[in-house]
């Protein structure tokens, strides 16, 4: 029997954004229903943060261990050769043992407890104020469309008759590639690069462009300079044209770059060449609602053509970063229930790629901050000249701020262990729109990468110690006593 539902919120995708708006607003007091026609959690939970960072972790250990020398321990590591059945059952157990531990966080069980209906079925509009799943019609007096993306795949030759890994596939595997074939030299193709390295996998990486192309090239080149000298071999400049089946099993990727014309041959081939918004099912044409290949187009406070409907995440074909669609949701609800504050503001967005080193940038990157403002100059500090780098003789990479007039920090970069956990600082100068002088006037412990904040900052100042009338008033204040 049919059933007609008029919520004052109806949230179609129980991803990060979605399942932020649904929370956000039942604890206003808002009745709110939420859809979902796979598994609570979306991509981040499921196929992509949670599990690709649960799998990094394990990388890491393994190479902690063959770096255990350098401390003075005496440590053997013992893994299964590449290419040994059920050599990556172990890590894959614990990849799932850290989903499972996230998950209720996430669950229907917990939306419910909070007072969320949450249906389970695929959503499609069927007219601008009615959404159908199945039987059940929802005339929500407003919608929030958080369905998020799919992994991209690209129309190259003879892709399509081979067996390829995404995202949505690779942490299932138990069997350790031989010899992985990554297409794509963005932050998952890195990411997963230099994991399935220490795990003991040869890797390729094919990078039609330059890897890390959206990050500042000084500190990206630390990046892939690091994943070379582990064994890692990044190609760039070089396009795919063609993938076929390899015989004895695997597959060969044809590439051209470079003037010359190459195959390179694998176990398996992961692609990772970015992601397509995830709209398909849902008839946004019958809704009114206005949408491209990129996806669905919004206005500054994220809401769509049709009036009633916003669109968060990945699916509005903006930066695709879980905290990015949390900070999306937190803007949307502003406009919902307060009708003011929903204005998103992109300079404050940070990013991170965690390999090791880690690679983070936070605001504006140099050549952006040059496009924009007058007067741009950078500082930097090596991690070379900091003590708690040297007690983990772990002392590659830096810190790079972006300055501009009157001394505002615009953007920082930073390539180096835990950079990711050092951004928080530079975050909350953007956001407050805070100069080099909060910065250098910070305490911080001693020893702590953290330190090289303020000591970064405080080089902003160091032509001014040669100044003749600085020099001057110090030698009247001298005399004065």
């Amino acid at each position: 029997m049919s059933e007609t539902l008029a919520p004052d919120l109806c949230v179609i995708g129980a991803g990060s954004a979605g399942l932020s708006v649904a929370a956000g607003a039942a604890a206003f007091g808002e009745s709110v229903v939420l859809v979902e026609k796979g598994r609570m959690g979306g991509d981040c939970l499921n196929t992509g943060c949670v599990p690709s960072k649960a799998l990094i972790a394990a990388a890491r250990h393994a190479q902690a261990v063959r770096e255990a020398a350098e401390f003075g321990i005496g440590a053997r590591l013992e893994a299964p050769a590449p290419g040994t059945a059920g050599a990556l059952a172990p890590v894959a157990a614990h990849v799932r043992s850290v989903i499972e531990a996230i998950a209720p966080n996430d669950s229907v069980a917990r939306f419910t407890g909070l007072g969320v209906r949450v249906v389970a079925g695929e959503a499609r509009f069927a007219d601008p104020e009615t959404l159908r799943v199945g039987d059940l019609s929802i005339r929500g007096r407003r919608f929030v469309v958080a369905t998020g993306s799919r992994p991209l795949v690209p129309p190259i030759p003879g892709l399509s008759d081979v067996s390829y890994l995404t995202n949505e596939s690779l942490f299932d595997l138990e069997d350790l590639p031989a010899r992985l074939v990554v297409l794509g030299g963005g932050p998952i193709g890195i990411e997963m690069a230099q994991a399935f390295r220490r795990l003991g996998s040869e890797v390729v990486v094919l990078e039609a462009e330059r890897a890390l192309s959206r990050d500042d090239p000084e500190l990206a080149a630390i990046v892939t300079a690091r994943l070379r000298a582990e064994g890692v071999v990044i190609r760039e400049g070089a396009r795919a044209t063609a993938v076929s089946r390899r015989a004895g099993g695997g597959v060969v990727v044809t590439v051209e770059g470079g003037g010359e014309t190459r195959a390179e041959a694998g176990s398996h081939l992961l692609v990772a060449v970015g992601r397509r918004p995830d709209i398909a099912a849902l008839d946004l044409d019958a809704a009114g609602i206005a949408h491209g290949p990129r996806g669905i187009a919004v206005d500054a406070r994220l809401r769509t053509s049709n009036r009633r409907v916003f669109a968060i995440g990945d699916v509005n074909g903006g930066p695709q970063f879980t905290h990015w669609a949390a900070y999306q949701a937190d803007r949307v609800l502003r406009t919902i229930l307060f009708r003011f504050g929903g204005r998103l503001d992109p300079d404050v967005l940070p990013w991170a790629t965690y390999t090791d080193p880690e690679l983070v940038q936070v605001g504006l990157t140099e050549h952006q901050a040059r496009t924009r403002f007058p007067n741009v100059s950078t500082l930097s500090w090596p991690f070379s000249e900091n003590d708690r780098a040297w007690t983990e003789r772990d002392t590659t990479g830096l810190v790079k701020l972006v300055v501009g007039p009157r001394g505002r920090i615009l953007g920082a970069g930073i390539v180096g262990r835990s950079a990711s956990e050092l951004a928080g600082i530079y975050a909350l100068a953007i956001a407050g729109r805070l100069g080099v002088r909060a910065l250098s006037g910070l305490v911080l412990p001693y020893p702590t990468r953290g330190e090289t904040a303020r000591r970064a900052a405080v080089s902003y100042y160091a032509p001014f110690a040669g100044s003749p009338v600085l020099r001057r008033l110090i030698r009247l204040l001298k005399r004065l006593g």
